[in-house]
């Protein structure tokens, strides 16, 4: 699902990109030199409205798709690739050393018995 996503807003994006190309803010760019039209779009006068309807529909829709293809990414997803180099080499992420504790005094010395043993003085 995540592909799809990636695939769409790469395609509006690249559509984005030529409608912005072709727009003509100052009156000589690229919208008067195709094919003849001359702010002309099929017999209308409108192109700069087309076209400025265009940027915002496509730039609208790549900022809808960004946001909505979140939903749809795995919550726990890696980037694959390291799983893969993995497999491939068969190591894995090494697992994390336990943490040491920290050094302890010796224990302290048993006190002698308080009675004398048999056959001291």
């Amino acid at each position: 699902m995540t592909l799809l996503f990636v695939i769409l807003i790469i395609l509006a994006s690249v559509i984005l990109g030529l409608i912005v190309l072709i727009q003509n803010p100052k009156g000589g760019g690229l919208s008067g030199n195709i094919a003849g039209f001359s702010n002309q779009f099929m017999g209308v006068k409108q192109t700069t409205d087309v076209l400025e309807k265009g940027t915002w529909i496509f730039g609208g829709l790549i900022a809808v798709l960004c946001i909505v293809s979140v939903v749809f990414m795995p919550k726990n997803a890696s980037t694959g690739v390291e799983d893969r180099l993995n497999q491939a080499t068969g190591t894995g992420i090494p697992a994390p050393k336990p943490a040491t504790q920290p050094a302890t005094q010796p224990p302290a010395p048993v006190p002698a018995p308080a009675t004398p043993a048999p056959g001291s003085k």
